[in-house]
């Protein structure tokens, strides 16, 4: 269950033919703006599992993602890992207050991003009141999404949990076009379970016990959802 397709950049180093532009931070940017932004950005082509940069590493080079799903965890002190998020095409990682990253960043799949000196970025978009406005907007976004994660790690059953993060995911999905009957899940059970708080065999039997509700049905790549207000309700609880 690895592979998600999702709009392809269709110019590698064209900004203006983006076609996650519209999701990402240069959205904020006026045509006359884009050539200078484009002389800032180098692309770069990422295989399955690579590391896009490490938790506790000096931030160098911030980053948008263009294409695939990256996954995005930090490392407790006994070792176990608590995945925080997973990065969809028009995402801005690796942006932070302090010196060094907060978190990992790996690609699930292949996967294409432009990276930015953190440096060189920062001085051109200190004069930019749009794009510092739109950064505004993903932090508030990404604040949203761990108060998200927050209620989805709290008091709750993990039928309610899984079901909460397959509406969740959803929606997300849906905001960038993918509208389709069955929804892609490109991360892997273990993924899920780390990203829950729950066991990968919890994950397991959670699935097997929607599907013999008939609340969905496992598909490869995904799964799709039979009865949706029951799982969003289930969601909601």
């Amino acid at each position: 269950m690895e592979s998600l397709v999702f709009p392809t950049v269709s110019c590698a180093h064209q900004c203006t033919a983006c076609s996650v532009r519209s999701l990402s931070l240069c959205a904020a940017l006026e045509q006359s703006e884009m050539r200078g932004f484009e002389r800032l950005a180098h692309q770069m082509h990422l295989a399955r599992k690579e590391s896009l940069f490490q938790q506790d590493e000096l931030v160098s080079s911030v980053y948008n993602l263009n294409e695939g799903v990256a996954r995005l965890y930090k490392l407790l002190p006994d070792g176990r890992r608590q995945i925080v998020g997973f990065a969809l095409p028009g995402d801005f990682l690796g942006l932070t207050p302090n010196d060094c990253y907060s978190f990992s960043a790996d690609a699930i799949g292949a996967a294409v991003v432009c990276r930015f000196s953190k440096t060189a970025f920062l001085s051109f978009v200190e004069s930019k009141p749009r794009i510092l406005r739109r950064m505004n907007e993903f932090t508030a976004r990404e604040l949203s999404l761990a108060q998200d994660q927050m209620l989805l790690l709290g008091r709750r059953s993990a039928e309610e949990k899984v079901a909460a993060f397959l509406v969740g995911w959803r929606e997300r999905t849906e905001h960038h076009g993918m509208f389709s009957k069955t929804l892609p899940l490109p991360m892997s059970r273990q993924d899920i379970a780390d990203f829950l708080g729950l066991t990968i065999e919890t994950v397991s039997r959670t699935f097997t016990k929607l599907e013999r509700s008939k609340m969905i049905v496992i598909v490869p790549g995904g799964i799709r959802l039979l009865d949706s207000k029951r799982v969003e309700a289930m969601a909601a609880a």
